[in-house]
């Protein structure tokens, strides 16, 4: 008997941002966009004043995420959480610990099984570190969660025309140097390679290495990470089988002749490679988890709290999310079976 794969978790986010509005534009759009069924955990009084302005939009609470699936077709299942006044873009204490109690309970339906992958809503990380958040990020939180460390959880951002993996993320530029190892790239690199595989469908992905410095360091003259860092992580994973390249000018490695030589551009830096993908893909960009146990993907946009209750926030990144994190569930409840 084929066994169902159980529905997607959403958490809510901040409840003042466009997170609570663009699941429920979401699930308006489940049929134009065949999206599989998933429920939000969050507060059903707001999700019910915000389903009242957006066309179409209709909630409805369920007990157990195993109910999601029935309720789906006609209502988006709502795991209620207790009351929330909605006040949109004005971010609350109260609203605050909505949001990690949200995150905290959609995790551990993901992590327990019970969800076949998590999808988090964007949050406001200065209101969440006053109700007790100890983390950098949602990143890190899931990570935790999943007794993973930190540095093994990575960081992907997708879309339909690039997917890139920074090696340092929140950090100013005057601190990467320092902060980049062979370990580090070596480690990173292998972990989004065995999750190309695992989620994506990439047997051998091929991977390409951008340099930190301009024209890739131009043999030392303008900088010799690449020499003494980058390059030798290159060749120990080209030594393990891994089809990888670099380093690379990173000036040229994204245009779409470049871009077809390549699955995943590995860049040393946030912005190196979170430029040319909201460039490119920027209503359609996903931020995936890698490294974890279970799927995490978000809408690779923040809490955008000065659109909040205005209609005009664009669900096509949380159409992404969601439709990917279901894509890669696919994958793994096809390869378990």
């Amino acid at each position: 008997m084929t066994r169902v794969r159980p529905p997607l978790v959403a958490s809510l986010g901040d409840p003042a941002g466009v997170g609570p509005e663009l699941f429920l534009k979401s699930w308006t759009a489940r049929e134009e966009e065949r999206l599989a069924p998933f429920a939000v955990v969050g507060s059903l009084s707001l999700m019910q004043e915000i389903a009242d302005n957006v066309p179409l939009a209709s909630v409805r609470a369920i007990e157990s995420l195993a109910e999601a699936g029935e309720v789906f077709a006609d209502a988006l299942p709502v795991l209620d959480i207790g009351p929330l006044a909605y006040t949109p873009g004005a971010p609350t204490r109260e609203g605050a610990e909505v949001a990690l109690a949200s995150l905290t309970r959609a995790t551990e339906l993901a992590i327990t099984g019970e969800a076949s992958a998590l999808v988090t809503g964007p949050i406001a990380k200065a209101e969440l570190q006053d109700v007790g958040f100890a983390h950098p990020g949602q990143t890190e939180f899931v990570a935790a969660a999943c007794d993973i460390a930190a540095e093994d959880a990575v960081m992907m951002l997708a879309g339909p025309s690039l997917k890139v993996v920074p090696m340092t993320v929140h950090v100013s530029l005057a601190s990467v140097p320092a902060l980049l190892t062979q370990d580090l790239i070596a480690s990173r690199i292998r972990i989004a390679a065995k999750a190309l595989a695992r989620d994506f469908g990439f047997t051998k992905a091929r991977i390409a290495v951008a340099g930190l410095n301009p024209h890739a360091g131009e043999q030392g003259r303008m900088g010799r990470e690449e020499i003494e860092v980058i390059a030798p992580a290159v060749e120990a994973l080209r030594a393990e089988g891994l089809d990888v390249v670099g380093p690379l000018a990173g000036d040229t490695m994204f245009h779409a002749a470049a871009r077809a030589n390549y699955d995943l551009a590995v860049c040393m830096y946030h912005d190196q490679a979170l430029i040319p993908i909201k460039a490119l893909d920027f209503d359609r960009g996903v931020n995936v988890t890698l490294g974890l146990p279970i799927i995490r993907t978000s809408p690779d946009h923040g809490t955008a709290f000065s659109l909040a209750g205005t209609g005009r926030a664009d669900a096509g990144p949380t159409i992404a999310a969601l439709r990917m994190a279901a894509e890669c569930a696919d994958r793994r409840s096809e390869q378990s079976a």
